[in-house]
């Protein structure tokens, strides 16, 4: 039995199944799971696709609309933040030349050695802000204003002009001859170290109120230098004007070095000629008859104010001396029955330059370099005009010429009425007419055509050749 029991426990041990590995189940289970990932993948890959996409696009547009929410926001708040202040500042009242002066008080000019000061905007110290002005106003500058705006944030209301613009404040005017061409000076000389840009446009300001246009003479050098003119008058409305590039001076000639005034001379001078059609080939080196050099001496009269007393008897004393003189031609000309073209023509073909103190002394621009000065003064001035009688000795010497120095009439037809008062007393007599000494005038003319016919024989020995080709 025992045997038996054995034998039957061995078969049924032997017929028993064999169990699987741990290990492959789990590779089966694994096959089995990727199998049902690849039809469901496949089953549902284009609609999954189409799904994704409108995702993606979808977050893009919610966050693209963020982004310009914010920068909307951003521009709204730079925008709101310019803080327009007063052109004119009244806190500088007594030093409105002087420092930063009182026309944009808050900004510092740039200095460069030779040059005038100025300011530019944009530029590193604007951080890249535009200059935007308020300025409608003629009677008080306190009333038009100043700021600074982000090109992408200019305040509301904004006229853009394009180009660049010349912003020029002046203490003086821009119809005098002297007054504008010292306004006019600082921006050549920024033009010519820039590469002889030209404006599109020029905003002009006395005392921080707006001028809309400029004298004649003026006028026409601004044109023979930069072409044409264009006075903006900013009448679009009350809102600001902002400008693409601009440049602002405020000091005049300020601290220009004499180089630079040479320079800037040179060049007005050589452009009012070509503006003129005017050809000075020659010039200097004209002779006479006898092989003498030519010397062109002009007398420039004044009507009314400074002009002289007795001007018959003027113009008989220099005739009489350039009579003595080989070569002296003696030429009389009223300066206001003059063109612009005219005086420049006439200055060009003087030596010697005889007339009383006045803006028509101021053509002595278009005279060659080396020409002569000779001026003359109603009685007050030498005791009561201070620095500003030497406004044309200055002019001389920095546009090349030689003022050969005045004469001061110490006589006046009525005496001030009240000497103490030195400012009365100045007004009293500034425009009060010239009169003569024969004995000084003879002995002055004398000794200037001297210097002038000595100058003019070395000029003809010399080699040197001067270029006709103006710099811009």
């Amino acid at each position: 039995m025992l045997g038996l029991e054995e034998t039957m426990e061995v078969k049924s041990s032997a017929n028993r199944p064999k169990s699987l590995s741990p290990s492959i189940t789990i590779l089966l289970i694994g096959l089995f799971s990727l199998s049902l990932i690849l039809i469901l993948f496949h089953g549902f890959s284009s609609l999954s696709t189409s799904s994704a996409s409108s995702d993606l696009h979808f977050w893009k547009s919610e966050l693209g609309a963020s982004n310009n929410d914010a920068r909307d926001d951003l521009n709204s708040r730079l925008r709101d933040s310019v803080t327009f202040l007063p052109l004119k500042d009244l806190r500088f009242t007594k030093t409105a030349m002087e420092g930063n002066t009182w026309f944009m008080s808050s900004f510092s000019d740039t200095s460069e050695e030779n040059e005038s000061q100025y300011l530019y905007f944009p530029s590193q110290a604007s951080k890249g802000r535009l200059l935007s002005l308020k300025g409608h106003d003629h009677k008080d500058g306190t009333e038009n204003s100043y700021a600074l705006a982000w090109p992408q944030s200019l305040p509301n209301s904004t006229t853009f002009l394009k180009g660049l613009t010349f912003v020029s404040d002046t203490y003086y005017d821009y119809v005098n001859l002297w007054h504008g061409l010292t306004a006019m000076v600082p921006f050549v000389g920024w033009s010519i170290k820039n590469g002889c840009v030209k404006p599109t446009r020029w905003v002009l300001f006395h005392w921080g109120e707006l001028r809309e246009n400029m004298g004649l003479w003026l006028q026409n050098l601004v044109e023979a230098n930069f072409g044409k003119v264009m006075i903006e008058q900013m009448g679009k409305g009350e809102g600001p004007y902002c400008f693409e590039k601009a440049v602002v001076t405020r000091h005049n000639v300020g601290k220009m070095g004499k180089e630079k005034k040479l320079q800037v001379s040179d060049l007005l001078r050589c452009k009012a000629r070509v503006f003129c059609g005017i050809n000075p080939a020659g010039r200097g080196k004209e002779i006479g008859v006898r092989g003498e050099p030519i010397i062109r001496l002009t007398l420039l009269m004044r009507k009314a104010s400074r002009s002289f007393k007795d001007p018959t008897a003027v113009i008989s004393i220099f005739a009489r001396e350039c009579a003595m003189v080989d070569g002296c031609l003696l030429e009389v000309v009223q300066s206001e029955d003059l063109s612009f073209c005219d005086q420049v023509k006439v200055m060009t073909n003087t030596d010697i330059l005889a007339s009383p103190h006045g803006a028509q002394l101021t053509n002595m621009l278009f005279m060659d370099r080396n020409s002569s000065i000779m001026e003359f003064f109603p009685k007050g001035w030498l005791e009561l005009a201070g620095a500003g009688q030497y406004a044309h000795h200055w002019m001389a010497d920095q546009s090349g010429m030689n003022h050969r120095g005045a004469w001061w009439d110490l006589n006046a037809e009525e005496e001030c009425p009240d000497p103490k008062q030195q400012k009365e007393c100045f007004n009293f007599y500034k425009d009060g007419q010239v009169g003569h000494n024969e004995t000084y005038f003879a002995g002055w003319a004398r000794t200037v055509l001297n210097h002038v016919r000595i100058s003019k024989q070395e000029a003809m020995q010399s080699s040197q050749q001067f270029s006709n080709a103006c710099q811009c």
